[in-house]
């Protein structure tokens, strides 16, 4: 999950590692990076009412997988996101954007950190079970191992590692479409996975963005993200075009496609949301400066909800019509 790529803020709390070192609700509250964790659990609440608005599943069925899409994978993206600052305190205690953090300042134990994070991932993921069935459990049990034991590792060696983050961070729209009858079948459908791809995709230039604005740190750190290895910036620049391009076909093409949609409203918005976006990160491309980068950044923030609520109101659209 990508869960670490929407943060852009720098940390300001000063290093002091003779500080207290125990359970802080604040401390603990801060390593689950609610910011991020707001944004997974609204997207796979996102993919749970598009494919409800489709199915119309029973009242009962309704809540049980509602709690399930918003509680069950929250606490697993805020275990996974838990853990992840547990794996890498040490990296964190070296870059300025991150040694504020509660683990580099010492304001809370890493044992305590470890054991709260690997029991939200297991409540989340029970949770998920109970509630809505086998699939949806499966789908954030993947996510968080994804996340935790292939995303996370290979951030000092693999520039690449940015698309390999970006699977369990396109994920929860999934796990939220599965959580309306917990069964595989509903995942045979083309929804899940156009939301899916548009994640992915969006994923691409917001990230690139960020680690633009932040290489020296990544550096200092020890990872290896691709503008620590493209000093230059010609090939990150690059990439930011293109997958700010792509954005184009891969957010057309699923309303169109989806049952629950009409078009409507989504298509004309995503090819107006998208020239935007494209227009700007093409604009900024040649200088190549920090400020270049924050804006691009901005204009992802604001692209993902303005397009995310598109699809929403034009599913609501079609039922109105249907």
């Amino acid at each position: 999950m990508h869960f670490d790529r929407i943060e852009p803020g720098v940390q300001t709390v000063a290093f002091a590692a003779s500080a207290p070192r125990g359970i802080s609700l604040a401390a603990l509250y801060e390593t689950s990076k609610p910011r991020i964790t707001r944004l997974v659990t609204i997207t796979s609440a996102l993919g749970f009412g598009l494919s409800a608005l489709s199915t119309r599943p029973g009242m009962a069925d309704l809540v049980t997988g509602l709690i399930a899409a918003i509680v069950g994978t929250g606490l697993a993206a805020a275990g996974a996101n838990t853990l992840n600052q547990w794996m890498e305190h040490s990296r964190d205690s070296r870059m300025p954007r991150t040694r504020g953090r509660p683990l580099p300042t010492g304001r809370i134990s890493p044992i305590v950190v470890l054991v709260v994070g690997v029991e939200m991932c297991v409540l989340g993921i029970v949770l998920a079970w109970l509630l809505s069935g086998i699939a949806p459990a499966l789908l954030i049990a993947a996510t968080v191992l994804s996340y935790l034991l292939l995303y996370t590792p290979s951030k000092p060696g693999l520039w690449s590692s940015t698309w390999i983050g970006a699977v369990p961070g396109a994920l929860p729209p999934v796990i939220g479409w599965a959580c309306v009858d917990g069964s595989w079948a509903s995942l045979a459908q083309v929804g899940p996975w156009a939301l899916f791809t548009i994640m992915f995709v969006w994923q691409i230039p917001h990230f690139l963005a960020i680690a633009w604005m932040y290489k020296d740190d990544y550096a200092a750190g020890g990872y290896r993200v691709l503008p620590v290895a493209d000093p230059t910036g010609r090939w990150t620049w690059a990439m930011m075009v293109l997958w700010a391009a792509l954005l184009l076909p891969v957010t057309v093409l699923p309303p169109l496609v989806m049952e629950v949609t009409t078009g409507y409203v989504a298509v004309p918005v995503a090819i107006v949301a998208g020239l935007l976006f494209l227009f700007q990160t093409v604009r900024v491309t040649r200088t190549r400066t920090r400020a270049d980068a924050r804006k691009v950044l901005i204009g992802s923030v604001i692209y993902l909800p303005v397009l995310l609520l598109a699809l929403v109101v034009d599913a609501a659209v079609g039922v109105a019509l249907g």
